[in-house]
């Protein structure tokens, strides 16, 4: 329903987890035994040397003194700006119209998705299995229909399949306003607000 990549999310997740697992399993070992201590100081030693001779590699004019003082932030940087780039393309995919008709002769016609919202709320006034709504629409990917995410908040005891038979009708009122079928994906939620409604008993 968006534009994120959850498998690589997931994976990207998973190996952060591991290098921050390992780094830390490190550290712990190195305060609590000397010999892993050692092997830190020395593996510091020798990345210092290395670096020292890289830097003596490519002289730069001081206060620089080595191309690779600057190389190495300016990969740093371009590393960090392409991470915010890919945080900022999670998610989306949202969007405010419900459905767009196209007419040669009249236009275009978008209905507003807080149209459907307040058709949904007007249908659901004084219904007893929910206590709340919402409606939400998302655009499709590379040119494929988008839909509906419609929410129901179930309240504590309602009967599923009394639900479920809503979400059908609501369903089925949805398409009849917008004029065509569409994707709609139904959750029934049960959460605070479901909580906090009190149970309600069933015949």
């Amino acid at each position: 329903m968006n534009h994120t990549n959850r498998a690589l999310n997931r994976f990207l997740l998973a190996a952060t987890g591991l290098v921050l697992l390992a780094a830390g399993a490190l550290i712990a070992g190195a305060g609590l035994d000397a010999g892993i201590r050692g092997r830190w100081s020395s593996a510091g030693t020798s990345l210092l040397g290395g670096w020292r001779n890289l830097a003596g590699t490519a002289p730069l004019q001081e206060p620089a003194g080595s191309w690779w003082a600057v190389a190495v932030p300016a990969i740093l940087l371009a590393g960090a700006a392409a991470c915010v780039l890919w945080l900022g393309r999670q998610g989306g995919g949202r969007t405010s119209e419900a459905a767009r008709h196209r007419d040669a002769e009249l236009g275009d016609t978008a209905v507003d998705i807080s149209f459907l919202e307040s058709a949904v709320d007007a249908a659901l006034a004084g219904n007893r299995a929910v206590v709340g709504s919402s409606v939400t629409a998302w655009r499709g990917r590379r040119g494929t229909p988008g839909g509906l995410r419609l929410t129901l908040h179930a309240r504590r005891g309602a009967s599923p399949r009394e639900v479920a038979d809503l979400a059908d009708e609501l369903i089925a009122a949805i398409e009849a306003l917008l004029g065509h079928h569409t994707t709609v994906l139904v959750r029934i939620a049960g959460d605070t607000r479901t909580r906090l409604a009190g149970a309600h008993r069933t015949s």
